[in-house]
C-alpha cells in the first residue's frame, strides 16, 4: 500500500510549510531587531542626561562636559540600534 498523499493534502502541506517558514523568519527578525540592553542603556543615559540638566550649574565645567558626553553616548547607543534593525 503505497503512503503517497493526495493532491489536495500534499498542497496543504506545501503551504503549512511555507507558513510556517515565514513565521519562524519573521520571529528570527524580531528577536534580532530587539535590542533591549541597548534600549535600557539609551533610556539611562537620558534620564542621566535630565539629572544633569536640573543639577546646579556651578561645577567648574564638568556638568556640561559631562552633557556633551552623554549627548554623544545617546547618539552612538541609538545608531547600533539603527543598525542592527
Amino acid at each position: 500500500m503505497s503512503k503517497t498523499l493526495s493532491p489536495l493534502r500534499a498542497r496543504t502541506a506545501k503551504y503549512l510549510t511555507v507558513g510556517m517558514l515565514i513565521a519562524t523568519s519573521f520571529a528570527a527578525g524580531c528577536a534580532v531587531a530587539a535590542q533591549p540592553h541597548m534600549v535600557n542603556a539609551l533610556n539611562a543615559l537620558r534620564n542621566a542626561r535630565a539629572e544633569l540638566q536640573v543639577a546646579e550649574h556651578n561645577k567648574g565645567g564638568h556638568r556640561v562636559a559631562a552633557i556633551d558626553l552623554i549627548d554623544r553616548a545617546i547618539a552612538q547607543v541609538q545608531m547600533g540600534i539603527d543598525v542592527a534593525r
